[in-house]
């Protein structure tokens, strides 16, 4: 087949493109060149997809593919000028997007593809993401192209980085391997959803030239569904570090004392992730073979191998939050003792 991915050298799209080639498609890059792409037999279109004419009208003079990945897509507008590039130029656009589509929290567990997908506001990556799933379901309905929507949940493979729940610096891997306690949101008691991106990769290939993907979504999830405290035991095992000891901070509290750090944990890692793949199994092979435990120690490994950890020495503000809470909890209880009778 020959592939068009837009993006291609991201944690998930390095492994789809991996085996791509691996399988003898003819597979072209379109990304702005700013990361190397370190896989051997592609071709690369460099080009910013956000000036939409001159991303347009490189897409008119690369020709046609069987199939177009849009790795990278996240507004509408991004996603409308898609639909004007490859309408008659590929057979089937494949997006990725995202469980974080979904209206939160879920009116039932697992979350099924046909789950209302009413984003908060005040959560616009899932907010656009939603409305580029039904503006590609537009084009779908007009015989555009066929598409194919691949919902994830979080996905980490080597090159990438182990969440936590501030954020994505490796700082939190130092501070666990010293035995520094971390912050949870909420109770830790959250279910939180991880797929290596060998896992993730293979579903992507499933779908290609699959018609029984056409006009569907699915999910691409882990299925371990681990609770954020048993995630941290997993991580700091894999690390060789001592038991964590986790200090859980109501998520209300840290969007109010670190509203950049803590957004993430406000608008998503409070609500419980768990997701039904039972489609994503069935029409496209995928299944979840890598454990977190494994992969967990082999971003660790790529991490140590490529410069190693952040000195969490550096992040002051992390134990200013702990301080803060610590001191407050302590006057808070002398304060109401008292009043437990």
């Amino acid at each position: 087949m020959n592939i068009l991915i837009i993006g291609g050298t991201g944690v998930i799209s390095t492994g789809i493109t991996r085996l791509l080639v691996a399988r003898g498609d003819t597979v072209t890059l379109y990304n702005r060149g700013k990361r190397a792409a370190d896989i051997p037999h592609t071709r690369q279109i460099v080009g910013d997809r956000k000036d939409y004419a001159a991303f347009e009208a490189q897409m008119a003079e690369a020709g046609t593919f069987d199939a177009v990945i849009d790795m990278v897509a996240f507004i509408p507008d991004e996603v409308e000028s898609a639909i004007r590039a490859f309408k008659g130029q590929t057979a089937q656009y494949i997006f990725c997007s995202t469980v974080d589509v979904y209206t939160k929290p879920s009116a039932r567990y697992p979350v099924t593809e046909n789950a209302e997908r009413q984003p908060l506001l005040s959560f616009p990556y899932a907010l656009n993401k939603a409305k580029c799933e039904f503006i590609l379901e537009e084009a779908h309905a007009r015989s555009d192209f066929a598409v194919t929507t691949i919902r994830p949940a979080w996905t980490y493979g080597e090159g990438g980085a182990l969440l936590h729940p501030l954020g994505w610096s490796s700082y939190f891997l130092d501070r666990l391997r010293k035995g520094k306690p971390v912050i949870l949101p909420g109770d830790g008691t959250s279910f939180w959803a991880a797929c290596h991106r060998d896992d993730m990769a293979r579903a992507f290939m499933g779908a290609l030239g699959n018609e029984r993907a056409f006009g569907k979504s699915y999910h691409t999830t882990g299925e371990e569904w681990l609770t954020w405290d048993a995630y941290h035991h997993i991580v700091a095992e894999a690390l060789g570090a001592p038991v964590p000891t986790l200090v859980h901070i109501p998520t209300d509290l840290l969007g109010k004392v670190a509203p950049k750090t803590a957004e993430w944990c406000v608008e998503n890692f409070h609500f419980n992730n768990v997701f039904d793949n039972a489609a994503a199994r069935a029409d496209l092979g995928f299944a979840y073979t890598i454990p977190f435990a494994e992969g967990a120690r082999r971003v660790i490994a790529w991490q140590e191998a490529h410069g190693g950890f952040e000195d969490s020495d550096n992040f002051p503000f992390y134990d200013a939050i702990l301080a803060a809470w610590e001191r407050l909890g302590t006057e808070m209880a002398a304060e109401l003792k008292p009043l437990d009778l």
